[in-house]
């Protein structure tokens, strides 16, 4: 089992950056697969993007590709998100999360991952 802390939200104007930390408890976090995913108020929660064990392979959701970077420090047992060039639509409580090793379809769906963290609130003005 594993325990996950977000830190690193708060209030940005549009084009600037944050990056965003993920904590985890427990002694096998290389071992999981680590997701990003973000939930505005009304809607979904959505992927962001993910992160193999290794942190060698990462996989994107189109609307932030090219602006977000996930990483990962096995030694930290911490997963992080660089968020460059942001806009009002990234405005979102984001949520870190872990999972088994998934296939690339199954990153991306909220149902895959195991454990979560409580979220980080990111709030981007215009």
């Amino acid at each position: 089992q594993v325990q996950l802390v977000e830190s690193g939200g708060g209030l940005v104007q549009a084009g600037g950056s944050l990056r965003l930390s993920c904590a985890a408890s427990g002694r096998t976090f290389s071992s999981y697969v680590m997701g990003w995913f973000r939930q505005a108020p009304g809607k979904e929660r959505e992927f962001v993007g993910a992160i193999n064990r290794s942190g060698g392979s990462t996989h994107d959701a189109h609307s932030v590709k090219g602006r977000f970077t996930i990483s990962r420090d096995n030694a930290k047992n911490t997963v992080y998100l660089q968020m460059n060039n942001l806009k009002p639509e990234d405005t979102a409580v984001y949520y870190c999360a872990a999972s088994e090793p998934l296939t690339t379809a199954q990153v991306m769906r909220v149902s895959s991952y195991d454990y979560w963290g409580q979220g980080t609130q990111v709030t981007v003005s215009s």
